[in-house]
């Protein structure tokens, strides 16, 4: 038996969230007492198989079919639900994005079998698993009754491991039969809005409130994040007057952000934002107030006028 990883990747291109999976399961997996396997679907996933080693995988499975030219919920969904039958691993992990969620909600309905999305931990003993709930402003710790447990992992929630030099995994080919209901939902074409560092993957990201003022006030914002080699982010407030894009917001609502610097400008520090931003290794508060949730929850703080700070940062640099 093993724990299985599903093994998130765009053509390719493995996922950073995938490794975080991998330190998910080799946790559990030495509390079960079992190795760790990967699961790689479609062909461009074959030249996964070191750096699924190089993460803790000893055996590497892989579906290829001529279906599989790109992702499909259903048909992934279909290849976990036959590994899963084929392999009886003692569990299933994946990331718990929006494409790991959805493939394994769709596995274990097809196997008619409990899925917990979002874990922080998990204790195999008792299956005493904690999850995010509501968005992050809350926990749950929950019981889990199930044949075959399957889990995913929350974005952040555990760090991944550095790659092992030398390592090497046996790789099996898993053969599945896509039948051609499941491949109904296929990507056909991608439209590229926007390249380079995200808001997502961003090491430095400076996000602006309601404080910045107007959506020229993030002049200043830009230019310090254009000299850090980050991203600029915002509040919902900022969004909603129109100041900023819905893809730029930080928050429960927006994107979840992990930089190693989170600099937030002028926020108040709402639950909503504090959810998206808590990953962050570090977080730099600039407030007038003292007060502000924001600046009691980071980790250093500038009580001051953000249009006197950022421009003194941005020159010093």
């Amino acid at each position: 038996m093993s724990v299985l990883v599903v093994v998130e990747h765009d053509r390719g291109e493995m996922a950073d969230a995938s490794l975080e999976a991998f330190a998910f399961a080799g946790d559990l997996g030495a509390q079960l007492g079992v190795d760790v396997e990967a699961l790689l679907i479609g062909a461009s996933a074959g030249a996964l198989a070191d750096a699924c080693a190089a993460h803790g995988a000893v055996t590497v499975h892989h579906t290829d079919h001529e279906a599989l030219v790109d992702y499909g919920p259903e048909a992934y969904g279909f290849v976990v639900a036959a590994a899963v039958e084929s392999l009886s691993p003692a569990a299933v992990v994946a990331s718990g994005t929006d494409r790991g969620n959805e493939v394994l909600a769709s596995a274990a309905a097809r196997l008619d079998l409990p899925f917990v999305a979002n874990c922080l931990s998990v204790t195999a003993e008792s299956w005493e698993v904690t999850r995010v709930q509501w968005g992050g402003s809350l926990n749950e710790v929950a019981h889990l009754e199930s044949a075959t447990p399957v889990l995913s992992v929350a974005p952040h929630a555990v760090t991944s491991n550095p790659p092992a030099d030398g390592s090497s995994a046996s790789v099996q080919t898993l053969d599945v039969d896509l039948p051609d209901s499941v491949v109904a939902t296929m990507i056909q074409d991608r439209i590229v809005l926007s390249e380079g560092v995200t808001l997502a993957t961003a090491p430095v990201v400076v996000g602006g409130g309601r404080g910045v003022g107007s959506a020229e006030g993030f002049d200043v914002l830009e230019a310090l994040a254009g000299r850090l080699g980050g991203v600029v982010g915002c509040s919902r407030a900022v969004t909603n007057n129109g100041w900023r894009p819905h893809s730029d917001q930080v928050g429960q609502t927006g994107t979840r952000i992990a930089p190693q610097l989170y600099i937030a400008c002028g926020i108040s520090g709402a639950i909503q934002h504090w959810v998206g931003a808590k990953a962050a290794k570090k977080i730099l508060a600039i407030n007038t107030d003292p007060a502000a949730n924001m600046v009691v929850k980071a980790d250093y703080a500038i009580i001051g006028d953000l249009f006197e700070v950022l421009p003194a940062i941005t020159a010093e640099l």
